[in-house]
């Protein structure tokens, strides 16, 4: 019975439109797109953690030529939620958000204009260097996780073009 239902999802998958992003493995067309993207630094400890990522994604394929800028900015937030009764914070959110334009450096058009954001909740504890450590490992889980929302648009914008 397995074995009938296998062909029919083959054919109705190859019948709905749908497309590998990454058809080519390194030398398709969106990888090569991707290899093309000049990263410029980005400020702050974030920017920088958000750049690796977006370069480890993009490079995968080897460098290329220039063809595209992809400009990022970022707002970084930490703010107090969980407020106890000695008026000392339980909890705390932090909040990275990124504005970014995939350009064209050929004619200066921009390709992608976006922004995405993502967060993570932190328990503060009697510990500073335990909550200080936290917060470091939700920035990196952050950047990451910013980084992997990024390359997926610039990934599909750039699939549209070719």
């Amino acid at each position: 019975m397995r074995s009938l239902l296998i062909p029919f999802w083959a054919l109705a998958l190859a019948g709905c439109g749908l497309q590998p992003m990454y058809a080519g493995g390194g030398s398709g067309a969106v990888a090569q797109g991707l290899a093309a993207v000049d990263i410029p630094a980005i400020e702050g400890r974030s920017g920088w953690l958000v750049r690796n990522a977006l370069n480890d994604r993009f490079h995968v394929a080897g460098a290329a030529s220039p063809r595209y800028r992809l400009d990022v900015r970022l707002d970084e937030k930490l703010e107090g939620l969980g407020v106890l009764a000695d008026e000392t914070i339980a909890r705390e959110r932090m909040t990275l958000r990124a504005r970014y334009q995939l350009v064209d450096t050929a004619d200066d058009s921009i390709v992608l204009d976006a922004s995405d954001g993502t967060d993570a909740g932190i328990d503060v504890v009697s510990s500073e260097y335990a909550v200080v450590a936290a917060e470091q490992s939700a920035e990196e889980r952050l950047a990451n996780d910013l980084a992997g929302r990024i390359a997926a648009r610039v990934a599909l914008a750039l699939r549209k073009l070719k």
